[in-house]
């Protein structure tokens, strides 16, 4: 089993198979994001499409979610979008 430091959870974790997005910022992801924390990322980015009821077949919808996605591992966690009623645990 491969681990990796994971910024998101401040622990060593099991890391991801392959990269999980396209580019430089998969492998930022790949290098750096635990498979423990990218579910939790898939679980939260699901909540930000039911909740501002995107379209993934619109640009700018993918471009939110990229953007969310960044902010989510490599900024401060008060820059995502908070959805109303979650609360991380």
């Amino acid at each position: 089993m491969n681990t990796v430091y994971c910024i998101k959870l401040n622990k060593e974790l099991e890391a991801l198979d392959r990269a999980p997005y396209p580019g430089e910022l998969g492998k930022n992801i790949l290098n750096s994001v635990s498979k423990e924390a990218w579910q939790q990322w898939l679980d939260y980015q699901t909540m930000l499409i039911n909740e501002n009821n995107l379209n993934l077949f619109e640009e700018s919808s993918q471009s939110y979610l990229k953007q969310q996605m960044e902010k989510y591992f490599f900024s401060d966690e008060d820059d995502v979008d908070k959805i109303e009623g979650y609360t991380p645990e």
